[in-house]
């Protein structure tokens, strides 16, 4: 069985819900069907939260009331059948009079949360409906009954194994089950969620949990490029990946797959695809285990990165001092992204500058603090083994018109790192490109 995960811009009009049908069922095999909320519709949730945030009651009814509307439009074109539409609008209105039942009372994070798992609960209905007028054996499964995170909010696999095979065993001949990315409960049976992108972790866990032959998650473009196409010209899709170099790529900046997704998926070695909605004949990209020897595969960036620099002369022949430095961040729950030191100094960077000020403080107790905000990342991914010759002058040599303020090798068999301006960003991706595809 494979675990087909269809993000919001795939589902998000009609008929490509309707092109999403027809792929989940073309091929007459089971399997299980995870997708998020249709596109904007996150969006606007977050935006009702805000303004009950504020007690501004009229201002959420406001978006309810566009958003109630413009799926009231979806459902009179999506279905043919008359009581269809029907079991659609009843679906619909139950799940917006939830969402205004929040008016004129406190709210927190955890009201916020269940206002934005109402997204993709609506679009699985309307998925689930459409599907049944088409004469689909189709079978619905909660994720709030089986998706669940620890107290260290990470997923809870022996709970959700146990309890996704008991609700997919209640229905042993349905051909198809449609279920929710992105939501959970977490440790204390709240409704929770997997944060932005989590609809690609949902399908993995799932993946993991039933043992797939494969996860393919779909979106729109065809596979993950070499290079950030909105930047760089003639950029191609990868077609083959090493769990490593996936990982690698989505947390340096490749947008079409989420971080944590490769996970759960390597634990049970279950190749991930990446695949376009639009181009669906598109051969897209193999996540796996196998390796490619010899090859730089892609570039990523990553934005948003502040640099933090410690020079202290008791560095010098200290034990202790890099231990001291790293607790600072781990009282802060900061984590760290790239690393250098020299004799008297140790540069790093994190991208969370919630606690900067914080953190600094703390570091100045230990020597003299260099902070660089607005940097970028660079990474390069391939098979970057040291004894790769010439790989990594290669680099070096795209980037000798750039200036680098930092450089991270050696650390990974699969990535060198780069730290570079803002405004350098846009110049060291295409020289990368040039220079490297």
């Amino acid at each position: 069985m494979k675990v087909l995960k269809f993000g919001g811009t795939s589902v998000g009009s009609v008929q490509r819900i309707k092109n999403v049908a027809n792929l989940i069922v073309e091929d007459g095999k089971s399997k299980v069907v995870v997708l998020s909320a249709m596109s904007g519709t996150t969006n606007s949730l977050l935006e009702i939260s805000g303004y009950y945030r504020l007690q501004n009651a009229v201002g959420a009814a406001d978006v309810i009331n566009r958003m109630e509307s413009k799926y009231a439009e979806i459902i009179n074109e999506l279905y043919a059948k008359e009581e269809t539409k029907l079991k659609a609008r009843e679906v619909i209105r139950g799940i917006y009079d939830y969402i205004r039942s929040f008016a004129n009372h406190p709210f927190t994070i955890f009201e916020e949360r269940c206002i934005v798992a109402q997204g993709e609960l609506m679009s699985t209905n309307l998925m689930n409906l459409y599907l049944q007028e088409q004469g689909v054996k189709v079978a619905f499964l909660p994720a709030l009954e089986y998706m669940r995170i620890d107290k260290n909010a990470e997923p809870d696999f022996k709970y959700i194994e146990e309890h996704l095979k008991e609700q997919m065993a209640a229905y042993p001949d349905q051909l198809i089950y449609v279920t929710q990315g992105f939501i959970c409960r977490n440790a204390y049976g709240e409704i929770d969620n997997l944060q932005r992108g989590g609809s690609d972790y949902s399908a993995s866990i799932i993946g993991a949990a039933i043992r797939a032959e494969e996860i393919q998650i779909w979106t729109d473009i065809d596979g993950m490029h070499n290079n950030d196409p909105r930047f760089v010209e003639g950029t191609k899709p990868v077609r083959n990946l090493n769990f490593d170099e996936a990982a690698e790529l989505a947390y340096f900046g490749a947008k079409i797959l989420h971080p944590t997704c490769i996970t759960p998926a390597r634990m049970y070695n279950i190749p991930v695809r990446l695949l376009n909605t639009m181009d669906p004949s598109a051969p897209g990209t193999m996540i796996s285990n196998s390796t490619e020897e010899g090859k730089i595969k892609a570039v990523a960036a990553k934005d948003g990165i502040t640099s933090i620099r410690i020079k202290s002369s008791r560095m010098l022949l200290a034990y202790g001092f890099m231990s001291q430095v790293f607790e600072v961040f781990d009282r802060y729950k900061t984590s760290v992204d790239l690393v250098t030191t020299s004799e008297v100094g140790v540069s790093l960077t994190i991208d969370n500058a919630k606690k900067l000020d914080e953190i600094v403080t703390e570091l100045k107790k230990f020597g003299t603090v260099q902070i660089d905000t607005d940097m970028v990342i660079i990474a390069v991914v391939g098979d970057m083994k040291w004894d790769n010759l010439g790989f990594e002058s290669k680099v070096i040599e795209a980037m000798s018109d750039v200036p680098v303020r930092m450089i991270s090798y050696g650390g990974s068999n699969y990535n060198i790192s780069m730290l570079v301006k803002k405004e350098d960003k846009i110049k060291a991706l295409q020289s990368l490109s040039k220079h490297l595809f």
